[in-house]
């Protein structure tokens, strides 16, 4: 049964990941968000090297419970001695690492949305490969993050001629020859696609079709590695927000990779649709982290919100009914109200994650609802404060430029709405666009 209390085990994480956000990410968010494309070196160092001790060196989960295979450490399960800090586990039941992951992005969203971008710890790359690939392939690509350098991942699926109709009009091809496929293509709007390619022994996940005539069938996987010939990054985006991070476009051009780096089986098989559904497991998987990231976000600008009312006089009152409440007390509540509920969604859905159940109705529905979420608090924020609220003094207003793209990437809320709608009406994709 799902808990709405934070496990032991996660919240020894969660501290350890609230001091780095208080002391190596606060105190320089406003330079990175100034600097853009500057590489913050010391919190990446450190961040891997904490991820290492902390007996993994990657925040994606492994096959089966979330922890590296070679761990010391036995599976941890919800509901069991070792989640209450014993040794003891239960094999039979689930794991917590989709959970602790939505924790962690959560608390790192708090210290700087950007930042926590950069930690070198598997972010939508591992979760294709996760998604997709054999326990071979997790294990050749998964392992490198316990490595001695920090290593980064990517996954590159949007094309200058389409977004949301992804991965169905994907243009860039990947042909077999001999032992060796042969991509060729572009793609924008890379997160972290700098760093995986050329700042780190990294990868990225290319999503490319084996057979256009195919469609969405078509579609499939492949990993390519940093330093592959015909594979080069071409631009860097000057973006609104999450500036410390990199979004680049990459050019694929006669790029050759192994036989193997495909991820899953290169047959089209139309009524399986086997690609499509590997790019749909992985935003199930990775768009409640998204969700989460937002949460962050919101809850940092409704803190320093509270904070500023508390320094100016405006003592909140809680326990009221709404008609005895100001006007000021019942927007700060409905803030709260909203960070809750959507902080109950996003835990609904990575703890089906971590138990295995399908969860996308309630992935769309955590990042429905977080995209909405963040930016109506940081902007209500920005306006309850005034002057303040759009001056420099304060981070709120890049709070408020950090919010958008948790409601435009890993698809907008456009899309997930329709696929919300989908689910509870029962309609597929040709009766409902």
């Amino acid at each position: 049964m799902i808990s709405f209390e934070m496990p032991n085990s996660i919240r020894k994480t969660v501290t350890l990941m609230q001091t780095v956000a208080e002391n190596m990410m606060r105190p320089v968010s406003r330079h990175f968000d100034e600097c853009e494309h500057e590489i913050p070196w010391d919190y990446i160092n450190f961040t891997h090297e904490a991820l290492k001790a902390m007996g993994g060196g990657t925040l994606a989960p492994s096959e089966g419970n979330g922890r590296p295979k070679d761990a010391a450490r036995p599976r941890e399960t919800a509901g069991t001695k070792e989640a209450a800090g014993t040794t003891e586990a239960d094999p039979k039941r689930a794991s917590l690492a989709y959970q602790r992951l939505a924790y962690s992005a959560e608390v790192l969203s708090w210290g700087d949305a950007g930042l926590y971008l950069c930690t070198p710890a598997g972010m939508l790359g591992a979760a294709a490969v996760q998604a997709t690939g054999t326990p071979e392939q997790k294990q050749r690509f998964l392992s490198r993050y316990r490595g001695d350098k920090p290593v980064f991942d990517a996954m590159a699926m949007t094309e200058t001629h389409a977004g949301s109709e992804m991965p169905s009009a994907t243009r860039t091809t990947a042909v077999r020859e001999g032992g060796q496929w042969v991509l060729n293509g572009e793609k924008i709007f890379v997160t972290a696609g700098r760093k995986a390619l050329v700042d780190s022994p990294g990868f990225v996940v290319v999503w490319a079709t084996v057979d256009p005539g195919a469609g969405r069938a078509g579609v499939k996987p492949f990993v390519v590695e940093a330093g592959t010939p015909g594979c080069s990054v071409t631009k860097q985006e000057h973006k609104l927000g999450i500036r410390a991070s990199d979004t680049v476009s990459i050019v694929l051009q006669d790029c050759r990779i192994p036989l193997d780096n495909i991820l899953g089986s290169p047959e089209v098989q139309s009524r399986t649709e086997e690609g499509f559904k590997g790019a749909m497991a992985t935003f199930d998987a990775s768009r409640p982290l998204v969700a989460a990231s937002a949460l962050g976000i919101a809850r940092a600008a409704l803190e320093l919100l509270k904070e500023c009312l508390e320094k100016n006089g405006v003592h909140l009152r809680y326990g009221l009914p709404r008609s005895r409440m100001t006007n000021l007390e019942r927007e700060v509540v409905e803030m709260e109200i909203m960070l809750r509920s959507s902080w109950l969604l996003v835990l609904k859905a990575v703890w089906m994650m971590d138990e295995r159940l399908p969860n996308n109705l309630e992935a769309s529905m955590s990042k429905v609802r977080a995209g909405d979420m963040v930016v109506k608090i940081t902007q209500r924020a920005v306006e309850l404060l005034g002057p303040l609220g759009i001056s420099r003094e304060q981070l709120l207003e890049k709070w408020l430029r950090d919010a958008k793209i948790n409601d435009l990437y890993e698809g907008t809320g456009q899309i997930n709405r329709l696929i919300v709608a989908r689910r509870i009406l029962n309609y597929s994709r040709h009766e409902l666009s």
